[in-house]
């Protein structure tokens, strides 16, 4: 199989719609593959494309850069997902959006009352979180991460 073609981070930064900036931040972190040049400027291999694609779609879903590399890292040889790998990513994706559906219900169904924030302004407050009890469970809307209010 012939080596893939190199392609420039211009080209790469052109055809992904994002800034040069944001590739270089990318190569930086590990997330994409690069060579140097004789010149010292970096050359991707054109399949960085799908790959940076791929990044942008599991940022937009909620993932951090890290849990991302982690997938990517999961990958051989630090390819690009194929059609098999995306097989695979996407149960973990339809999981955590699953999950996320979960914790948007609860939320939903939460915002008819008390959220536990601990602000001790409103009246339900005063009565579910008298002296703010919720803070010894930490820090947030204790009640809509699925705590029990304190009587």
């Amino acid at each position: 199989m012939p080596p893939e073609p190199l392609v420039s981070i211009g080209f790469i930064a052109k055809r992904t719609g994002n800034a040069v900036s944001l590739i270089r931040y990318y190569a930086n972190q590990q997330l994409i593959p690069f060579v140097r040049t004789e010149g010292g400027n970096r050359v991707f291999p054109r399949s960085v494309i799908r790959r940076v694609s791929f990044i942008l779609i599991a940022q937009n879903m909620g993932y951090s850069l890290e849990e991302i590399q982690l997938l990517l890292r999961a990958l051989p040889d630090n390819r690009t997902p194929n059609k098999k790998d995306w097989a695979r990513l996407s149960e973990i994706f339809n999981a955590h959006i699953e999950q996320r559906i979960a914790e948007l219900n609860q939320l939903k169904s939460s915002l008819a009352g008390c959220i536990g924030c601990g602000c001790l302004s409103l009246e339900k407050c005063r009565l579910y979180n008298k002296e703010d009890k919720m803070a010894s469970e930490g820090s947030g809307a204790r009640f809509l991460l699925g705590d029990s209010p304190v009587l």
